[in-house]
């Protein structure tokens, strides 16, 4: 089978709970809607760590992130962590990326061979938390304040970013059509920032939605709150400044504006897909890095394991692929295995040399049509979190029915998120758990040694402080992105025919 194409197209901080196409009444999302249609929907994916940078770094290494260091938002992505970038460059694919993926360190390809934008955040170590000094607070990185802003606008800085990020790679699958002088596979990764908060939106999308129709989180009882959202409530000021009924309003008024804002240029990448008559010739995966609570349990933003933080949407179409809900749980470590199984028609004996086992295992046998172990539901989902607003490691455990949620210090959680999917009633201490409650725990404390990560992720805190300040006390490098451009080879310039200019840009229309 000759190799498919690949387009990733990857939103930031988007819970499946709030689109379309996985049942919700009002969030307009037609793209990711007609993808799920013609393709695999998968019901229960979830990141491998509830924030940017590390979740993005354990989906492209295929590693969980303490294997590889990923600590919280300014850890370092290694040079030497192969990702499935490169793997896929090895099986023969040219990859490119626009857009987003929050890299940190010198490195800001890993494995692409052309990145068409910029980054959005620092690629620094600005954003390392200090656990020797306040564990619980992100300085005024997340606060309430993306509540009290949140509203419609012209534009801001996220909508600039993510107009750049659109318009390069539609350009991008244009001129990989136009292209007579590569012909490889292409893998295309469109990783755009919205619906990230701030909750602002343009009037265009705003627009979408009746503000009076607008729904509200279900109210959560004092004592139902756990330990670990009481002090994300602490750390992001929800305890202290509040928020009303008409602000959670607000921002929810706006994420799903810019869910639908993110779900269009969906549809316009498909659309050049069909334009150039690849779309049936080209996986397309709809992804996010993590969710957003959004109201939840009285708290916003990610950084817990919750099904509105912890679940992410994973939407596969292309050739190969059944039309079929996947209910069998997963997480974004799969990717890596499967990508390479799309590559090389399923086939793991084909697959480039590894440097190491990946963490989790190939979905394309479930995407192609196939079941899991012995015809029934079958998988797991591990899920790390070692940033700001915790005192120590935090680990989950999603496997069948039940999620598992472990942190030195804190009582355990047990929830059974089929039945209880707001998770609202704790199995921990029911009698009739206690059995399968211990054998998680016995489990956690074989995969994870809470005491010896928590040294580690100190010792990096300490190391990255160091050289953060070194940075500032003298001249300044930084080692964010600048897009390499051949202004001089576009349109048509000095010493070109413009009528084999013109000839060589056309794309016909077909008919």
């Amino acid at each position: 089978m000759t190799q498919p194409n690949i387009l990733i197209v990857m939103a930031d901080q988007l819970a499946p709970h709030f689109t379309g196409a996985y049942g919700h009444p009002l969030v307009q999302t037609p793209a990711m809607d007609a993808l799920a249609e013609r393709g695999a929907r998968f019901d229960a994916a979830y990141c491998n760590f509830p924030l940017c940078a590390p979740s993005r770094f354990s989906m492209l290494s295929g590693q969980l992130p303490s294997a590889i260091g990923a600590w919280d938002n300014a850890s370092e992505f290694a040079a030497s962590v192969p990702t499935l970038t490169h793997y896929l460059r090895l099986a023969g694919y040219r990859t490119t990326l626009s857009g987003k993926m929050h890299f940190i360190g010198p490195d800001q390809l890993h494995g692409f061979e052309q990145r068409l934008t910029t980054d959005i955040y620092p690629s620094g170590f600005d954003l390392t938390p200090d656990w020797d000094v306040d564990p619980e607070t992100l300085g005024n990185w997340y606060s309430m304040a993306s509540l009290s802003e949140a509203g419609q606008v012209i534009t801001n800085y996220q909508y600039d970013y993510d107009e750049e990020t659109g318009f390069a790679a539609v350009r991008h699958l244009y001129d990989l059509a136009r292209s007579r002088d590569d012909e490889r596979p292409f893998f295309v990764v469109a990783s755009f920032t919205h619906p990230h908060d701030p909750y602002e939106a343009r009037p265009q999308w705003w627009d979408l939605y009746d503000h009076d129709d607008i729904d509200l989180p279900d109210p959560i009882a004092e004592d139902e709150i756990d330990a670990h959202t009481r002090r994300l409530r602490r750390g992001i000021g929800a305890d202290t400044d509040g928020f009303t009924e008409q602000q959670c309003r607000n921002a929810r008024h706006g994420y799903y504006a810019n869910t639908s804002y993110f779900d269009a240029w969906l549809g316009k990448l498909m659309q050049v897909l069909e334009e150039t008559g690849r779309i049936d010739d080209t996986v397309v995966i709809a992804v996010a890095d993590h969710g957003d609570m959004l109201g939840d349990r009285g708290t916003f933003f990610k950084m817990c394991f919750f099904e509105r933080s912890a679940r992410v949407p994973l939407i596969m179409a292309g050739p190969g692929v059944a039309d079929r809900t996947v209910p069998d749980v997963c997480s974004l470590v799969d990717l890596l295995p499967t990508l390479l199984d799309i590559a090389t028609d399923g086939c793991g004996a084909l697959w480039p040399a590894l440097s190491s086992q990946p963490a989790g295992r190939s979905l394309w046998a479930l995407a192609s049509g196939g079941s899991g172990e012995n015809g029934e539901a079958s998988g797991e989902a591990l899920s790390e979190y070692t940033g700001a607003m915790t005192t120590q490691p935090m680990f989950m455990v999603r496997r069948g029915r039940l999620k598992y949620i472990a942190c030195e210090g804190d009582p355990s959680l047990l929830y059974d998120v089929v039945a209880d999917p707001l998770e609202r009633t704790d199995l921990s201490a029911d009698p009739a758990h206690a059995e399968v409650a211990a054998a998680f725990a016995a489990e956690a404390a074989q995969r994870w040694d809470s005491a010896a990560l928590r040294e580690r992720v100190l010792a990096s805190q300490r190391a990255r402080q160091v050289v953060n300040a070194a940075a500032r006390a003298g001249e300044m490098s930084w080692w964010d992105y600048s897009p390499q451009r051949d202004a001089a080879g576009e349109f048509v310039r000095d010493g070109m025919d413009w009528t084999q200019t013109s000839r060589s840009s056309r794309i016909i229309a077909p008919g």
